[in-house]
């Protein structure tokens, strides 16, 4: 009897293992992510990355060598345990001068690619680098990534956000996580629609942009990058940055990787809360 009690609870375990729904995605402003990447820079930012499900990158460079980084960085992902697959979007449709490119790369044995990425199109003329949205699964639970690079603060980047509320509305039956560098603190007020219907910040009084130089022990400057969940759909399991500029000497080394550290959570897919 007591053999049989412990098999029901090792039998138990194992299911309730493969009923996991947990994904690990980061989100990173990588600053004029292209041709000026040296080799080492890429591999390091792999070795940074390579423990995550899926990634959304900003500031991929909008012409020649933007989409070569990112193959170059999936590259090194690959060489590093695990099978990953990238998409890379069109420029935004913003001025020449701000245009860039934005990325999304996933392990393909955790996260399946359920339809194209796709520039968001309904808000192109009020938004200068329109979010890149992307439909995937993990486990049976399909999630979409929108990510996005709001303009600098001088320019009131709440004029673009504000029609982030409107997203949820015009694709109601997609879990959308909200992912990016949107110069603004989660505190701002403009994130106040999204979250009277549910969506909460993973980061909360957290810097996220880089210092030209630490005073003391503070390295970072400002609280722009985060992601966006709905508690209705998932629960944050884990959450954080990853203070990457710790492996270099001083900061002119690391800020030659970004200016922004990386941002992320873990989600539990099967209930919200």
């Amino acid at each position: 009897m007591r053999k049989l009690r412990i098999i029901l609870c090792l039998t138990s375990l194992v299911w309730c293992n493969l009923l996991i729904a947990q994904v690990k995605v980061s989100s990173w402003n990588l600053q004029n992510f292209g041709k000026t990447k040296s080799e080492a820079e890429v591999n390091f930012v792999a070795d940074v990355l390579r423990d995550f499900d899926v990634v959304a990158l900003q500031e991929i460079v909008a012409g020649y060598g933007g989409t070569q980084a990112v193959a170059k960085l999936a590259d090194a992902l690959n060489r590093r345990g695990a099978k990953w697959d990238y998409l890379v979007s069109e420029p935004t449709e913003s001025t020449p001068y701000a245009t860039e490119r934005y990325a999304f790369l996933w392990k393909t044995s955790k996260v399946k690619r359920l339809k194209r990425g796709w520039l968001e199109q309904n808000f192109v003329h009020e938004i200068d680098r329109e979010p890149y949205l992307i439909n995937l699964s993990y486990n049976g639970k399909a999630f979409t990534l929108v990510n996005f690079h709001a303009i600098p603060k001088k320019k009131q980047p709440e004029t673009e956000i504000k029609y982030f509320k409107f997203l949820p509305e015009l694709y109601p039956e997609n879990n959308l996580l909200f992912l990016g560098d949107f110069n603004v603190p989660q505190s701002h007020t403009v994130f106040n629609p999204l979250k009277k219907i549910g969506f909460r910040p993973v980061v909360r009084d957290q810097k996220t942009t880089m210092k030209m130089d630490c005073v003391e022990d503070e390295c970072l400057a400002s609280k722009y990058d985060n992601i966006f969940y709905n508690s209705n759909e998932v629960r944050l399991l884990h959450s954080g940055v990853v203070h990457f500029y710790r492996s270099f000497q001083g900061m002119v080394a690391a800020r030659r990787i970004s200016d922004h550290v990386p941002v992320w959570v873990e989600l539990d897919f099967r209930k919200g809360g």
